[in-house]
């Protein structure tokens, strides 16, 4: 949800017009269309103090992103020995050799 978005909805819920907001804000309605119509991005400070004029507080959080990595696979391959890591890293790249439309290389060995 953008800025604009935010504070729309925000308003609409408290059921103040642009023109109230703006005078609580000591600001203009056509400042606070703008910011609606996210023609202009107001900065987190500015967000925050009009979403407070409107009895609501900014919560900003951040959440552990999917890597799409299964770390159980990472520790897998981190209990392997240095050699069977390179064995298996050889036989990948065999894999991707065989499996390429056009080898340049007839595979690796170690």
């Amino acid at each position: 949800m953008s800025p604009g978005e935010l504070l729309k909805d925000a308003r609409g819920r408290h059921r103040v017009s642009q023109r109230e907001l703006a005078i609580r804000a000591g600001t203009t309605q056509s400042a606070i269309s703008r910011i609606e119509r996210d023609r202009v991005s107001p900065s987190i400070e500015t967000l925050a103090q009009l979403l407070y004029l409107l009895g609501e507080q900014l919560a900003l959080k951040s959440e552990a992103r999917d890597t799409g990595i299964d770390p159980t696979l990472i520790q897998g391959a981190l209990r392997r020995s240095p050699g069977e890591r390179l064995d298996y890293g050889v036989a990948f790249a065999n894999q991707v050799i065989q499996l390429s439309p056009n080898p340049k290389r007839s595979g690796w060995s170690r």
